[in-house]
């Protein structure tokens, strides 16, 4: 645990004290075998996990590694799967137990994950204060991860960009997630502006953390969002008033469903995927922009088309095929009103 990113073992520790703890003491390890791995699993998925969530438990007991959701053979990737573990401490011998189990294929399939559209990025920018609508620029603009925004320093910031050297997460300072991640990250002008006026807003600092609390420390963005974050967008329809600052109002707390919803700080970076995307920009060269391992990763998961997107894309198809006079019985009636105007164009 200790060689793995903050987040990544927090996440471990969450899995083995909600799922696994209670089922593993009733079996010594060395005597564990595939059908008690497959018990613990079916056990599990009795609920309502999805997917993906229970490929991710079955990846830390067997030291499976799971990338955005898929699982993915990876010898020693991930050092806490319990078996992978314990035989390299000499506590287990054989095959790992966990390799032939399997996933209730009937789990309910994972959500499909947020990311904000240009329009919506505007307007969460235009009801944020600040230094928390920055911020949010810096995720939406960058496509930077959370901790990656928190971990910004000033003097990574020249010749217009910015270079990310550490992510911060649960307290705890790392690395970016890749090599590919220690990569500069070009700032367009609307966020140049932002940074230079909260720079002067600041006291115009030049090197230390671009977000910092009052100690100067790095300002923990998780505390933004419920301070600051959520207050600012869920708001009464009639008064204006955040819901935490209504209960005294005479009328009902009615959100203003104008303002978007918050759905994290990765549904900004998920956005710029999408949004480059909308714009033409190809996936190679997005996911250098996001800075991922591969570009499979980059159109899987981070480029989410629209329903709009996918309207206009059947459109220009239909504009692009030669139309022909229907030569086939229309029995629902489908094509009236082309074969019509086809009609009307011989005539």
């Amino acid at each position: 645990m200790q060689h793995k990113r903050p987040s990544t073992a927090k996440g471990y520790k969450d899995i083995w004290e909600d799922h696994l703890n209670a089922l593993c003491q009733r079996v010594w390890l060395k005597d564990a075998r595939t059908y008690h791995v497959q018990a613990w699993l079916d056990q599990i998925g009795g609920g309502k996990l999805s997917r993906n969530t229970l490929k991710h438990i079955k990846s830390v007991v067997s030291g499976k590694s799971v990338v955005s959701g898929k699982s993915v053979v990876s010898g020693k990737s991930v050092v806490s799967g319990i078996f992978t573990l314990a035989k390299e401490q000499d506590y287990f011998q054989g095959e790992n137990p966990a390799r032939d189990s399997s996933v209730n294929p009937k789990a309910p399939e994972a959500q499909e994950t947020y990311a904000y559209s240009l329009e919506e990025i505007q307007s969460i920018l235009s009801v944020l204060p600040e230094p928390a609508a920055t911020a949010f620029a810096v995720a939406a603009f960058m496509g930077l991860r959370h901790g990656e925004v928190q971990g910004l320093l000033w003097e990574n910031y020249h010749d217009g960009e910015l270079f990310v050297s550490r992510s911060i997460g649960n307290g705890r300072v790392s690395d970016p997630k890749t090599r590919k991640g220690r990569a500069p990250v070009p700032v367009i002008r609307q966020l140049a502006e932002r940074l230079e006026m909260h720079r002067l807003r600041t006291g115009n600092p030049q090197k230390g953390p671009v977000f910092a609390n009052g100690a100067g420390n790095p300002l923990a963005l998780g505390s933004v969002v419920n301070r600051v974050i959520l207050p600012a967008l869920n708001r009464c329809e009639i008064c204006g008033k955040s819901a935490s600052n209504h209960p005294k109002a005479k009328h009902p707390f009615k959100r203003d469903s104008r303002i978007p919803e918050w759905h994290g700080w990765h549904a900004a970076r998920r956005g710029l995927g999408s949004n480059l995307y909308r714009l033409g920009v190809p996936d190679m060269v997005i996911q250098r922009i996001l800075r991922h391992a591969n570009v499979s990763t980059t159109a899987t998961y981070y480029i989410k088309t629209a329903a709009d997107d996918v309207k206009h894309a059947m459109e220009k198809l239909e504009n692009n095929i030669p139309l022909a006079v229907p030569i086939v019985a229309d029995t629902n009636r489908t094509l009236e009103d082309q074969t019509q105007a086809t009609d009307r164009t011989i005539q």
